[in-house]
């Protein structure tokens, strides 16, 4: 082995040791490696920063903007609603969502399944008083299961098409990857249904600041409309679309007043209701209801506004000149511009309506404003916004535009019309400009720590390929299979494609790995499909580090993951991919 191979490897193998030690952030680890590699020469300085324009980063970052927009839009929610018992086991629960999100990877991209799919487990475990650790990982790999059925669902699959057709035989076509993929998807889904037992119980994902600041009793006051789907319905269908977690205060109905109704009281066009909950809960019941919002007839856009409906929260100033006063009687839109659209007190229930609450200092308040308009307001009003976090109460949501762009890039990457970067980052860009997911939102939904540690990684795993240090497992490779029968030959293939594309991504190792398989294969006599097959399960079957594929780095940092729990559950599902599928690959793909 030469010196720049010795040192790529060494440099592989000590980076991987510091994420396991897990006492440097793994950003912070990618970043000194990417240093390493340059001043060790092994990673030429001006492709240093190559991995910040890498296809995955841009997949990636794309990805957790399309999954913002699909949570604001509630759809895949709703959907999954139906099919997910009211009172599901967690084992339950996990199983119908990898099921779930492996049937969806083998019709799109699977990272777009998992993106999608995000939402329900964070919806799921935060009704469920349980951490998205449990959900997230075991989707990810459902994902990646899924994605080995067709010929689209994941990159290895293209990739070993293209290289039977350049070996001189027929591509594969779109289903015949299907009879061992599926049965190995099916195989690996039962495991991860109860295989999650094996995930730490302690992994909390990344506290946001909305979780920090878990405001409870914000009262709102919205109108049921002649177009509410709430006409007709009781007070019980109400709180149903808020998970029995919104309190109906009040019903104002023809200037009379009916406070607390009872839950079979019926809802009438033009009932005021005054609700109190939390801000996410309000935010849905007035969607999913279609309620008009008190303030929302009140315009604040401005022409030129990019975001026109931002909503802040934030705490009234001891000079503020809202104490003291309600908003009624200081014509807070009137004067201002801009809408109060929930108040919380800490100690106290509101009964009263949103107008006529009387300001004190210390009160949080929901100010609503055109993106430009606000900031400059908050300051005359003497309000301290509270946090940057996404308040969605007031903002509006175009779920039947976002599902119209969602669906539109799944057709484009089912029909092959467009790379994957290109459509993922297209839909990001279409979400944003019509306003489905607010500009602010999509910028903090992008986890700057994760694509920062795969910019930095792209090159540090390039070095592998570039300095040689491939070729020469490559070389290992061959005489280590060459005394082995046919069944053990095609295990060795598949094995070795799992422990590379760790360290690889997916499609670097099926280019790396597939002609040398090809090459086995004819020196032994045997048919190269079944080699190829192998090569593609393997590359795709990357379930022991968090950095070999996107899917598995989407999840590392909302499950509050460290580098070590991948292979909790990685390692054993990587043995029964393994067990399952080479008797597979031999019955469908015969050797000779």
């Amino acid at each position: 082995m030469t010196t720049p191979q010795l040192l790529s490897v060494s440099l592989v193998m000590a980076m991987m040791a510091a994420f396991l030690w897990g006492r440097l952030r793994y950003d912070i680890v990618a970043m000194i490696a990417l240093l390493a590699g340059v001043v060790l020469g092994i990673v030429p300085g001006k492709d240093a920063f190559s991995g910040f324009s890498d296809d995955i980063v841009i997949i990636v970052g794309s990805a957790l903007v399309l999954s913002s927009a699909v949570a604001r839009s509630r759809v895949i929610e709703r959907l999954v609603a139906k099919v997910m018992p009211q009172r599901a086991s967690t084992q339950m629960q996990v199983a119908m969502l990898v099921v779930i999100v492996a049937v969806m990877s083998a019709i799109i991209k699977n990272i777009g399944a998992l993106a999608m799919m995000l939402p329900i487990a964070y919806q799921l475990a935060r009704k469920g008083g349980k951490s998205p650790s449990v959900f997230l990982m075991p989707m990810a790999f459902a994902s990646l299961l899924g994605g080995i059925v067709t010929l689209v669902g994941t990159s290895p699959n293209v990739i070993v098409a293209r290289v039977r057709s350049e070996l001189g035989g027929q591509p594969f076509s779109m289903f015949d990857f299907t009879p061992v993929g599926i049965v190995v998807a099916l195989a690996g889904c039962a495991f991860l249904a109860v295989g999650y037992r094996l995930l730490p119980k302690n992994r909390k994902g990344a506290v946001s600041v909305d979780q920090a600041i878990d405001i409870k009793d914000y009262i709102t006051e919205a109108e049921v409309g002649a177009a509410s789907a709430l006409v007709g319905k009781t007070v019980a269908d109400l709180k149903a679309l808020g998970g029995g977690d919104v309190e109906i205060v009040a019903i104002l109905r023809d200037k009379r007043r009916l406070q607390a109704p009872l839950p079979d009281a019926a809802l009438k066009p033009g009932d005021t209701l005054l609700l109190r909950g939390e801000a996410d809960v309000l935010e849905r019941v007035v969607a999913e209801g279609r309620l008009d919002l008190d303030g929302s007839h009140r315009p604040t856009q401005k022409d030129d506004a990019l975001d026109p409906d931002l909503v802040s929260e934030a705490i009234v100033g001891p000079n503020s000149v809202l104490i003291g006063q309600s908003a009624g009687d200081l014509g807070l839109h009137a004067r201002f511009g801009v809408n109060l659209i929930a108040i919380s007190r800490s100690g106290e229930r509101f009964s009263q309506r949103l107008r006529d609450i009387r300001i004190r200092a210390g009160d949080i308040v929901v100010i609503q404003g055109d993106e430009k308009l606000l900031p400059e307001k908050l300051g005359e009003l003497a309000l301290l916004p509270l946090a940057e976090r996404a308040v969605s109460l007031g903002s509006t949501r175009r779920a039947l535009i976002t599902v119209a762009i969602v669906l539109a890039a799944v057709v484009t990457l089912a029909a092959g019309l467009a790379p994957v970067p290109l459509v993922f980052f297209a839909a990001a860009v279409a979400l944003i400009t019509f306003r489905c997911v607010p500009l602010r939102e999509a910028y903090s939904s992008i986890d700057a720590p994760i694509l920062l540690m795969l910019a930095a990684l792209i090159p540090v795993s390039d070095s592998l390929r570039s300095t040689g240090a491939t070729d020469v497992f490559a070389a290992w490779l061959a005489q280590v299979g060459a005394g082995l029968p046919g069944w053990a030959s095609v295990a060795l293939m598949m094995a070795a494609a799992m422990a590379v594309t760790p360290f690889l991504n997916n499609a670097a190792t099926v280019l790396v790995m597939a002609p040398i398989g090809a090459g086995f294969a004819t020196n032994l006599g045997y048919n190269p499909d079944a080699f190829l097959m192998a090569v593609a399960l393997g590359a795709a079957s990357d379930f022991l580090t968090p950095i070999g594929h996107q899917c598995n780095t989407l999840v590392m940092g909302p499950g509050g993951y460290r580098f070590s729990d991948y292979p909790r559950l990685g390692a054993p599902l990587s043995l029964l991919v393994l067990l399952v599928a080479v008797p597979m690959i031999l019955l469908v793909w015969p050797l000779r």
